[in-house]
């Protein structure tokens, strides 16, 4: 039986004098700075804080943690978002206090070690893009997006040209034009073909002179590689704009290609999909870009130089750099977990970890599409996108149903209602870090699922502590007070 006290929030459980820690009257004296804030900044009575026992405190948070999923918990086969398993020497490595403990207003003689794992990180994240230019300094994708936006822009206006517009296909993830709106850029969706690659008829139709930048994920949100990505490359450079590889799917390709190598002229990595970096709760993240050396002189500052003749690493700004787009020099926690593992895996071992997601993918895609639709082919990269149009045709049981019957199966669900050009989507990325054995189960929980009556489909979840919550009013109007029980 489920504990009564682990969905109680901290507040209900208080009883007054039950406290954790009693600490004594302070013996030191009052420091003048503090008296000089002002008595009407200084709180006269204690906080309001809950008063709860130690082993309480513990029993709840664990118990809250209970509640959720996650990579270390379960199978979480989310399409385009890729939940991999974050290894854990990784973690503790970049905990070790001579990489935590940095702080960035130390000098440049007092991190020279940390410089060097930079400068290093540049350098192998420009030979996987095949893009010599690289800045670690976005925050996430969406922002290494809007920061290569940013010194597109700065090279086209350094050339003098008047280039507005930013083509995306309809399959893009929403941050492309969100980002190319964010930088001033007018946003234009292309339909698409209908077999899921980039109509080039259509792209054609909108080159001109004012298209500054076309984005595209390769492979694509489908789960597809753009089989005409040279071609399209060539048709954005015969009018003067620039490919933006957008590498949220660079876990399909490690090794394989490069998008430079294709015709890319800017991309971001996400170091969370592609390089084990924790994902989710909103952050820390860490979206580093890679563009052409022509670009590179208007990359987002510092970045690390070497001085070879001194044997000295710097944080330099590059000659027409676009300025800073965050604090200091990036993410360290997280670029640090990124660099552990392309060390660990080295070239090789980041091929086959790109071989095995693709293999993972086709082999679960094999096992589902006897019984959902798979719009886009028997084959696909590191990830397909399946559909529930039939069983919502057919019981009624749409694929918001089954993903969340999928929670009393012990499996998160995979991405939902995305890409938008799928019906009833079900988007599946398993990477390359799931067995055998667990996609065979989460193969078969669908199976069942999709055979079960359709009641007990659309009333799911029934083991979990909350069934289904009204979440678009919870998105629009939380409740974001308490009212302080009486114990």
């Amino acid at each position: 039986m489920r504990n009564p006290t682990a969905t109680k929030l901290l507040f209900e459980m208080s009883c007054a004098g039950r406290g954790t820690q009693v600490f004594p009257e302070s013996d030191v004296p009052e420091v003048s700075g503090l008296a000089a804030i002002g008595a009407e900044f200084l709180a006269t009575e204690p906080l309001p804080l809950p008063e709860i026992a130690e082993p309480d405190v513990v029993r709840h948070f664990v118990n809250l943690s209970t509640l959720n999923m996650s990579v270390d918990s379960h199978f979480y086969p989310l399409g385009s978002c890729t939940m991999k398993y974050n290894p854990k020497r990784h973690e503790r490595w970049a905990r070790l206090p001579q990489a935590a403990g940095s702080h960035p207003y130390q000098s440049e003689a007092q991190i020279q070690g940390l410089l060097s794992v930079l400068y290093e990180l540049q350098g192998m994240l420009a030979e996987i893009a095949g893009l010599p230019g690289v800045s670690l300094h976005p925050a996430a994708g969406a922002q290494g997006e809007f920061t290569a936006l940013l010194t597109a822009a700065a090279y086209f206006r350094d050339r003098g040209e008047q280039r507005t517009r930013v083509l995306f296909p309809a399959s893009a993830h929403g941050t492309n034009p969100a980002s190319a709106a964010l930088a001033g850029f007018e946003c234009v969706q292309l339909a698409g073909g209908r077999d899921g690659f980039v109509d080039l008829d259509e792209l054609r139709a909108q080159l001109d002179e004012r298209t500054a930048v076309f984005m595209v994920t390769n492979p694509n949100t489908l789960g597809l590689f753009e089989r005409d990505i040279r071609q399209v490359s060539e048709l954005l450079h015969s009018v003067g704009g620039l490919v933006y590889i957008d590498g949220a799917n660079m876990n399909a390709i490690l090794g394989r290609t490069r998008p430079g190598d294709f015709g890319g002229d800017m991309m971001h990595y996400n170091v969370h999909k592609t390089f084990t970096g924790p994902h989710g709760a909103g952050g820390p993240g860490a979206g580093p870009i890679a563009v052409r050396d022509f670009l590179a002189p208007y990359l987002p500052a510092p970045v690390v130089t070497w001085d070879a003749a001194r044997n000295w690493y710097s944080l330099s700004v590059p000659e027409k750099s676009i300025g800073k787009v965050r604090t200091f020099f990036g993410n360290v926690g997280i670029l640090l977990r990124g660099y552990f593992y392309i060390r660990t895996l080295g070239g090789r071992g980041l091929r086959e970890a790109s071989e095995n997601a693709v293999l993972n993918a086709n082999y679960l895609l094999s096992q589902v599409k006897d019984f959902l639709d798979v719009p886009h082919g028997d084959r696909c990269m590191h990830e397909f996108v399946a559909s529930a149009r039939r069983q919502k045709e057919q019981t009624g049981v749409t694929t918001m149903d089954i993903a969340k019957r999928l929670l009393d199966y012990g499996f998160h669900a995979p991405t939902v209602y995305f890409p938008l050009v799928v019906e009833e989507a079900l988007m599946m990325e398993p990477t390359e870090t799931e067995s055998l054995q667990t996609l065979n189960a989460f193969a078969a929980a669908l199976r069942a699922i999709c055979s079960e009556p359709a009641d007990l489909v659309r009333g799911a979840p029934h083991t979990t502590a909350v069934c289904r919550p009204d979440e678009v009013n919870a998105a629009r109007k939380p409740v974001l007070c308490w009212s302080a029980p009486e114990c």
